[in-house]
């Protein structure tokens, strides 16, 4: 077996198309847009090169068929409290059902990574946020949530042999928008309606910059500083935020404020993949044509949570309540959607699988992100609890 750098178009060509012949016989596989494994590694569009690094790698057979792939990168902002070492990822693989060509591919991940000084690799990640292509789908196997990794069955013995352990689970939860919520969701948001002080909203395309603003004190009042997560400036938000527009469904992303200041936020998106299976991966020219086709032509059923969350001082007194029963009478009540979908919630985050857990919802896909401590003396231990 030959393992070669990608490192010029063809490399890269191959790198992209390897997964159709690991999925050509998985009915449920949805082909990524090329271009967002593209920009992963373009220094011009990804902005974790400002402080870090990535390689790639294909891997040929004897006879010269690609077999595998992989990533390796090293982020200087990417740490865990806790961590022993210095702690790289890999990620963005895909193998035959060889452990030896896996071993290579990891192999190369992990020698790449000691040269860099890491002590340790965490994957399969993302070189970047973790919104997108984190962890190894281990049960669930139904169609992907648009930039959610997906992959066969057997990659989980292929992490698990070559030494890999579990540093923490994802799990995604569904619900049916049909169906009634618990009672008690009922009771603590009438609580709530008697103050006039509380309100929640929408977000209005109309007044995207505002509401971005808004998401922004949110975010950095309830997520900043915990597990990695750092503050966002509200000029990224907004740009995150006008990203979506042409997707944006406004009826289903929510805020709530009290006395006018925000203090809890609902983030969900249409599921793109439903639509974007159509375009076997290309979003040219042609595939951007195809989409308006299709957009307009085949109604989306399926929502997915991005984000929910609280600010500190206002937890704990049934806003989360509030805001889900605000929004339902705009969403449940006309059925526009079928199905919702939480992105994945780590099991390091009991608050927010609490949350989930109470809204009726079931466990539909799990992912594992697995640690490799290099220097196999050093005890390994789990992702710390928040």
């Amino acid at each position: 077996m030959q393992l070669i750098e990608v490192t010029d178009k063809h490399t890269a060509r191959e790198f992209l198309l390897l997964p159709l012949s690991i999925y050509k016989h998985d009915a449920n596989w949805i082909r990524p847009l090329d271009k967002d494994i593209a920009q992963v590694f373009d220094p011009k569009k990804n902005k974790a090169f400002r402080h870090g690094e990535a390689i790639r790698w294909i891997l040929k057979d004897a006879s010269g068929t690609t077999i595998g792939r992989v990533a390796a990168f090293v982020n200087k902002k990417y740490k865990t409290k806790g961590d022993p070492v210095p702690v790289g990822g890999m990620g963005f693989f895909e193998c035959s059902n060889n452990q030896a060509a896996a071993n290579l591919l990891f192999d190369a991940c992990r020698k790449w990574l000691q040269e860099k000084g890491m002590g340790a690799m965490d994957g399969p990640i993302n070189f970047g946020e973790r919104d997108r292509w984190w962890g190894l789908q281990v049960d669930g196997f139904q169609e992907p949530i648009y930039c959610m990794n997906y992959n066969p069955p057997y990659y989980q013995q292929l992490f698990e042999t070559y030494g890999f352990q579990n540093f923490f689970n994802q799990f995604c939860y569904s619900l049916k928008v049909k169906d009634r919520l618990q009672e008690k969701f009922y009771i603590r948001h009438a609580e709530l309606a008697k103050d006039p002080n509380y309100k929640a909203v929408h977000i209005k395309a109309r007044e995207l910059e505002k509401f971005a603003r808004d998401f922004t004190k949110v975010y950095n009042k309830a997520w900043a500083g915990h597990g990695g997560l750092k503050q966002m400036e509200e000029r990224t938000v907004i740009k995150m935020f006008n990203s979506m527009k042409p997707v944006m469904d406004e009826r289903i992303s929510w805020l709530t404020y009290y006395k006018d200041e925000p203090i809890a936020v609902w983030l969900n998106i249409v599921d793109l993949n439903q639509w974007f299976k159509y375009l076997n991966g290309r979003f040219d020219w042609w595939g951007k044509l195809k989409f308006v086709w299709i957009k307009a032509t085949k109604r989306n059923r399926k929502f997915n949570g991005i984000i929910f969350g609280i600010v500190p001082e206002f937890q704990g007194k049934g806003v989360d309540a509030f805001m889900i029963m605000e929004a339902a009478k705009v969403i449940q009540e006309p059925l526009l959607y079928d199905d919702y979908e939480l992105q994945w919630i780590g099991d390091f985050n009991p608050k927010m699988i609490n949350i989930a857990l109470s809204l009726g919802t079931n466990v539909s896909r799990k992912l594992i992100t697995y640690r490799y401590l290099f220097d196999r003396n050093i005890p390994f231990e789990r992702h710390p609890i928040l």
